[in-house]
């Protein structure tokens, strides 16, 4: 089992095409390359971090939610296009929070870039919110899906160069 990580999907979110400069032609299109690109990588019995804004709209307006179609169990860090109420995020995300910490690893997972003194020297903030514009100065690195190539990287590869 491997622990992945991805940010900031926004899936039927139109308007993230113009504001976070996606390369997509159509929501359409960009939703089915975050799909594929997830499966392609995650298995069903890997764990995922979504790290906050998994979609802009809710997805109960279709039979089978975007989220059902996507691998693995998915555990959901709170962004703030989020609702912890939301029937669909409940019913496919088996934990949701407002952050996680990795002690063995070295990482604590959450959507904004928390200030460092609020946490422990020596440990990384893998964080969501930023888009294409990565991460503070400091000890963060984005899980955006901008930042990622649009597919859930594994956890351990955050801690390494690049």
């Amino acid at each position: 089992m491997t622990i992945f990580v991805i940010s900031d999907t926004h899936f039927h979110h139109k308007n993230i095409l113009d504001y976070a400069t996606r390369p997509f032609k159509s929501v359409e299109e960009m939703d089915e390359i975050l799909v594929e690109n997830w499966n392609k990588v995650v298995k069903p019995t890997d764990k995922v971090y979504h790290l906050g804004d998994v979609y802009f709209q809710r997805a109960t307006h279709s039979e089978r939610p975007i989220v059902a179609r996507l691998n693995g169990k998915k555990r959901l860090v709170l962004g703030n296009h989020d609702d912890p109420k939301d029937p669909v995020l409940q019913k496919h995300f088996q934990k949701i929070g407002i952050w996680r910490l990795f002690k063995d690893v070295g990482i604590i997972l959450t959507h904004i870039p928390i200030v460092e003194s609020s946490f422990r020297i020596g440990v990384l903030n893998v964080h969501g919110h930023t888009h294409e514009k990565g991460s503070p100065p400091g000890p963060y690195k984005s899980a955006c899906a901008e930042m990622i190539n649009y597919t859930p990287k594994a956890i351990e590869e955050f801690n390494t160069q690049g």
